[in-house]
């Protein structure tokens, strides 16, 4: 599929396309930046549309239970006004882009972008019915919002090619795409 048609009540999520998970990150994503073309051309048929685009972003305190330092798996990344947690100087955001942080709570980790965060209710508040999303991290942050927004009725499309994997273990990628379209969710590639 060359174009995917943006129908009324459709809303883009771009989903952490931050520095630390790109090339050179605290915990970057293998090949992390290669979304970034095709999530940019997602966002200018958005905007030709004059529909919402929603950018969600890891908003981590210096002490979150996630980092290795407080027990958790992960090296610390996207601390808060940290150059880590800034988008991709790359990523095309329109001014007007609609800002979701998540995993702000020290105590409380954070995969889906639903979690904690009032996202749930601006979609409802646009009448969105339908997201496109894309962004990082296939297995973790991509994976845990389709899943939450198939469970509260939301149509779900996943931009195949517009999304990468950390990949901890091998096929981590394969089993969250499967588990994805178990819930519902559609991919194409554009």
């Amino acid at each position: 599929m060359n174009r995917l048609e943006i129908l009324p009540h459709d809303a883009l999520i771009i989903v952490d396309v931050q520095n630390d998970f790109l090339p050179n990150g605290a915990l970057a994503v293998p090949n992390g930046d290669r979304v970034i073309p095709v999530l940019n051309k997602m966002i200018d048929d958005f905007k030709k549309a004059n529909s919402p685009v929603f950018a969600t972003r890891d908003w981590h305190p210096v002490d979150h239970c996630s980092f290795k330092e407080q027990g958790g798996p992960w090296p610390p990344h996207c601390v808060q006004n940290s150059y880590g947690a800034e988008f991709s100087k790359d990523l095309h955001l329109p001014k007007d882009a609609i800002l979701i942080s998540k995993a702000d709570n020290p105590q409380q980790e954070a995969y889906s972008n639903f979690s904690g965060t009032d996202l749930s209710e601006k979609l409802a508040k646009l009448g969105i019915k339908r997201i496109i999303v894309g962004g990082l991290a296939t297995d973790y942050c991509v994976k845990e919002t389709v899943l939450d927004a198939r469970k509260i009725g939301l149509e779900v499309v996943v931009i195949e090619n517009g999304i990468e994997a950390v990949n901890v273990h091998t096929s981590d990628d394969k089993k969250a795409i499967q588990s994805m379209q178990d819930a519902g969710a559609i991919f194409v590639s554009i």
